[in-house]
């Protein structure tokens, strides 16, 4: 029986960016053995990754937390890989001083209605108004004055006062003094129908390969600036070091606490019209 479920090959769906790439370094390159399992690696943004979540299209997949609401009926989630803030977090910037008092009557771009970035933020206030945004043009937005504001993930969060914009919010800051808890963005799901067997030994793999990431951080760091969008390696350091740490390697009860209050949060606020029962392999 062993060797059916042993032989075959899964799909391995994950972004483009560095953190991702540092992560799944190990696997990525071949540097760890996987017996019969074969990682089929399949690169998309984050927001086609969350459409194609709630569809069941891939057998591992990396999704924000606020579209796993939406996708918790074919999807349980790995206990590694995540990307959770303790004290900072998404950033809404905007290219005048703005008050927080103020956010609810500004025009902000976001990078998509499924990120759990846009679920802080609603959840923080729901009067704002929005567009829809592709996350590496939202400071471009907000420089042309195409948005009021803009709320910056990923390694936009590192220089956009270099680029002479404000910070109004920091929403992992926020989320600590409200919660005590850090701020979760986005983990690894596993489809339920790979059975437990099948989840046991592959999520054994990937946690696998983020310790060899963390063991052989200088190789996994000169692979990940494959895809760093011209940051420089000191920058690139800095982003890794901010959305890879223990909480990656294992939730721990304080990351699963962070989602499933995050998620509850939401559920409260009207912005997720049904319970989640989040679950963990």
């Amino acid at each position: 029986m062993d060797t059916k479920i042993d032989s075959r090959r899964i799909t391995l769906a994950h972004s483009p960016d560095s953190d991702d790439a540092f992560m799944f370094y190990g696997l990525a390159t071949n540097k760890l053995d996987t017996g019969d399992i074969k990682f089929e690696h399949i690169l998309k943004d984050i927001q086609t990754l969350n459409e194609e979540a709630m569809k069941g299209t891939y057998d591992i997949t990396a999704i924000s937390f606020h579209a796993y609401a939406y996708a918790a009926d074919k999807y349980i989630l790995l206990p590694h890989g995540a990307s959770i803030g303790r004290r900072y977090g998404p950033i809404l910037v905007s290219s005048e001083p703005k008050r927080k008092e103020d956010i609810g009557k500004l025009k902000i771009a976001v990078p998509g209605e499924l990120t759990s970035a846009f679920l802080a933020l609603r959840i923080y206030n729901q009067e704002f108004d929005y567009i829809v945004v592709p996350f590496d043009k939202i400071i471009e937005a907000v420089k042309k004055g195409e948005a009021d504001a803009g709320l910056l993930i990923h390694e936009g969060q590192l220089y956009y006062a270099d680029l002479g914009l404000d910070k109004i919010l920091d929403l992992g800051e926020w989320w600590y003094k409200k919660t005590g808890l850090p701020l979760p963005m986005g983990g690894n799901a596993i489809k339920r129908s790979l059975g437990p067997d099948l989840i046991q030994k592959v999520s054994g793999y990937i946690k696998r390969s983020i310790q060899y990431a963390l063991d052989n951080r200088e190789d996994a760091l000169a692979y990940a600036m494959q895809f760093a969008r011209d940051m420089s390696p000191e920058l690139a350091d800095r982003f890794i070091s901010m959305w890879v740490n223990e909480l990656t390697l294992d939730y721990g009860e304080e990351g699963r606490e962070s989602v499933r209050r995050l998620l509850q949060e939401g559920y409260e606020k009207g912005i997720i019209k049904h319970k989640v029962n989040v679950e963990f392999a």
